[in-house]
């Protein structure tokens, strides 16, 4: 590792005892151990190298900086709908900006971000550092999701009170963030308890488990909306548990043209979801299937028997959001 001989390692090591003026190693049947007063030196010597290569890796990021026109880091949950949504939309507009995608949990993503290795981080979590800046691109609710086919149609034209998940078999997410354990004290207040069938780390994870059978969970819009596809079906949660979308980036950083363009891009694509969220028809494929509409000559859906008739306008909305998810629009 350092590319010297064994003699010259053992000359170099002599040298450094000599000038500190006390030995670093004890000589043990032809080894090393180290002294009492060497491993005092050890903790300070791996703080200094763990420095070190910070400042290292900091420069070579402001070099980077000058050839890329934009570092995104994102949670897991976002970088799976949201974030290729807003990339798609933004190289509509500037095609030839230099993009890198990456994700990271909140925590690593400040220190991501204060190193310069990324210029925007999008994430569910306010951000509580002297060197961060946060807005607010959107907000939503927290959703129940559930296989398809759970519920009928009445039911997804409305929320879903807390207490109904009182003994179901739930998937449940690890409380590690703040919005995590707003979640685990609603259910803590439940009685009975609802059942935990699995324990799991991401709200992502939990929605895949979901659409397999294993039980309803509480998540997070986006993941609920996902990438729009029919496995799951979601309501809002009440009462309600708001939640916001946060960009973070430096606090001294002036963001340039193609990073302001993107938080725009961001806030658009997050606001259309949460407006498709708002609409269970346009969401959950059990409401309205398009092809039934008379605007393809099919026979009006039973969700359209009584009042005015939203088929035209749901299934347009419907089809350029997933326009919007293929990259078409």
């Amino acid at each position: 590792m350092l590319n010297i001989s064994q003699p010259a390692a053992t000359k170099r090591l002599q040298q450094a005892e000599q000038q500190l003026g006390f030995a670093l190693f004890d000589r043990v049947r032809g080894g090393l151990q180290l002294t009492s007063k060497g491993e005092v030196l050890q903790d300070q010597i791996e703080r200094i190298s763990g420095e070190v290569r910070d400042l290292q890796r900091l420069a070579s990021n402001l070099k980077a900086s000058e050839s890329c026109g934009l570092k995104i880091v994102s949670t897991p949950g976002l970088a799976l709908a949201t974030v290729p949504k807003a990339v798609t939309r933004l190289q509509r507009v500037m095609p030839t900006a230099g993009i890198e995608l990456g994700t990271q949990h909140s925590e690593e993503m400040l220190e991501s971000i204060l190193l310069r290795a990324s210029d925007i981080g999008l994430t569910l979590q306010k951000p509580d550092h002297p060197g961060i800046r946060s807005e607010v691109l959107c907000q939503g609710s927290m959703m129940v999701i559930a296989p398809s086919g759970w519920w009928s149609d009445c039911e997804l034209s409305q929320p879903v009170p807390i207490e109904d998940l009182a003994a179901r078999r739930i998937v449940g997410i690890a409380p590690g963030d703040k919005l995590g354990g707003q979640l685990q004290s609603h259910l803590d207040s439940l009685s009975p308890q609802p059942t935990v069938s699995i324990l799991v780390q991401t709200y992502q994870m939990a929605r895949s488990l979901v659409a397999k059978g294993h039980g309803l969970a509480l998540v997070d819009p986006f993941t609920a909306i996902g990438d729009g596809d029919d496995t799951i079906q979601a309501r809002p949660a009440a009462p309600d548990i708001p939640v916001s979308l946060y960009a973070v980036y430096r606090d001294e950083c002036e963001l340039n043209s193609v990073q302001k363009r993107f938080l725009e891009c961001a806030s658009e694509v997050s606001s259309a979801m949460m407006a498709v969220l708002e609409m269970p028809m346009l969401y959950n494929k059990a409401s309205i299937d398009p092809l039934s509409s008379p605007a393809y000559g099919g026979s009006h859906s039973l969700a359209c028997t009584s009042g005015e008739c939203p088929c035209n306008s749901a299934v347009e909305m419907k089809n350029a959001f997933r326009a919007d998810r293929q990259g078409i629009t």
